[in-house]
């Protein structure tokens, strides 16, 4: 597709580098210098590691790790639960600077933005300049360092931002997306994880020139539809366009296994959980939704998917009795499984629909307005509706 005006695309990645902790020592000076952990308290066990400092990972510790892992690693490290208002307040305040300078922006998570620039050099002139202008404005106004990643697809603006951290700028050059991939290790590209990662390295592909050595076919043979979008992500493409807030079109949460599963009371229990999530951010939205679907995928990589259309709900219970009969049908084969997935859509206000069900369901629903105002204020741990048996 060519872009509009004849212009070519312009991306902006930002990454708040490691924004929870950074918000943290702005709440409490004291912290900086020090290696800091968000994410739990060792003691119990359980959890990962949701944000380090970099004086923190220079014990090894990175995102994702167990908790009890960074803990062995840096036994003297500052370890934290969080204050995710407090990380919701801050990501809204560079929300507003970004949305001074950017026509379209799309939010990826709470510490990162997409944004598109194309053909605004002749309002704002060089983009280099015009990204540490960016850059300085956040630091100065919030002290949030970040990174920022320019390209001609989100894919290169992403992987661009997180190659120069912290406060680093990265701009790749239209038509130099392959020859800047190729000499990187193969994780750098979105979605290789550690299975991926060493599937493709038994195989003898490390970097990513590897994967462009090779046909597409050979990566949709051993990885379907993933392995083929691996390959076009490898040569240097990704999406050029971006979904402008407000227009979201699907909320959706999953859960990757340290250990395959095989048993259905476990996945029953996973599912459950993810179901609460995914209702939680429905009603904080006020809305209700039309569909649901479940992932699976299979140690093997095989993944599979299912769906089903229901009447406009917000309700757990509800919404999960459909979700894990969809899970249990879709389950066919005697192998371990990997990951779940959980994802609404077909969204419509609820209070469209309240005044429809006033009569049968009104007490519920005020209990599940109650509940997530509980959770809003307390964490979404303090109040868990069901028995899931999940500890997290």
């Amino acid at each position: 597709m060519q872009a509009t005006n004849n212009f070519m695309r312009t991306i902006f990645h930002l990454d708040l580098d490691a924004f929870f902790v950074s918000v943290e020592r702005i709440l409490n000076p004291s912290l900086n210098g020090k290696a800091v952990i968000v994410g739990g308290n060792p003691k119990y066990g359980r959890g990962v590691v949701a944000a380090c400092s970099y004086e923190a990972r220079e014990y090894g510790l990175h995102s994702a790790m167990p908790i009890t892992t960074a803990y062995k690693l840096c036994p003297n490290g500052i370890y934290l639960n969080g204050n995710f208002k407090e990380y919701i307040h801050f990501s809204k305040a560079v929300e507003n600077i970004l949305k001074c300078y950017a026509p379209v922006i799309e939010q990826a998570s709470i510490d990162e933005f997409y944004m598109d620039f194309t053909g605004c050099q002749i309002i704002y002139g060089p983009l280099f300049s015009f990204a540490s202008t960016i850059q300085q404005e956040i630091f100065n106004k919030l002290s949030l360092p970040c990174s920022i990643g320019i390209g001609s697809n989100k894919t290169i603006a992403k992987i661009a931002s997180d190659s120069l951290k912290p406060k680093g700028i990265t701009y790749v050059l239209p038509g130099l997306e392959k020859e800047f991939l190729e000499p990187m290790p193969i994780e750098v590209i979105p979605g290789v994880g550690k299975a991926t990662k060493k599937l493709l390295n038994d195989r003898g592909i490390y970097l990513v020139k590897h994967i462009t050595s090779l046909p597409q076919d050979y990566f949709s043979t051993i990885l379907g539809k993933f392995g083929l979008e691996l390959w076009r992500k490898a040569n240097g493409k990704g999406a050029e366009y971006l979904s402008s807030a407000g227009k979201q079109k699907r909320i959706s949460k999953e859960s990757t296994f340290s250990n395959d599963i095989i048993s259905k009371e476990e996945l029953h229990k996973h599912l459950f959980y993810l179901t609460g999530k995914v209702c939680h951010s429905l009603r904080k939205k006020t809305w209700h939704a039309s569909r649901v679907e479940i992932k699976l995928r299979y140690t093997d990589f095989i993944t599979v998917s299912r769906s089903k259309s229901i009447k406009p709900s917000d309700d757990d219970n509800e919404i999960f009795n459909i979700a894990w009969t969809l899970m249990e049908n879709a389950i066919t084969r005697r192998v371990g499984i990997r990951l779940i997935g959980l994802g609404l859509s077909k969204f419509t206000s609820a209070t469209q629909q309240e005044n429809l069900f006033e009569d049968l369901q009104s007490r519920r629903k005020k209990m599940l307005k109650a509940v997530t105002k509980i959770r809003d204020k307390y964490g979404y741990n303090a109040l868990l509706i069901g028995s899931s048996g999940l500890n997290r």
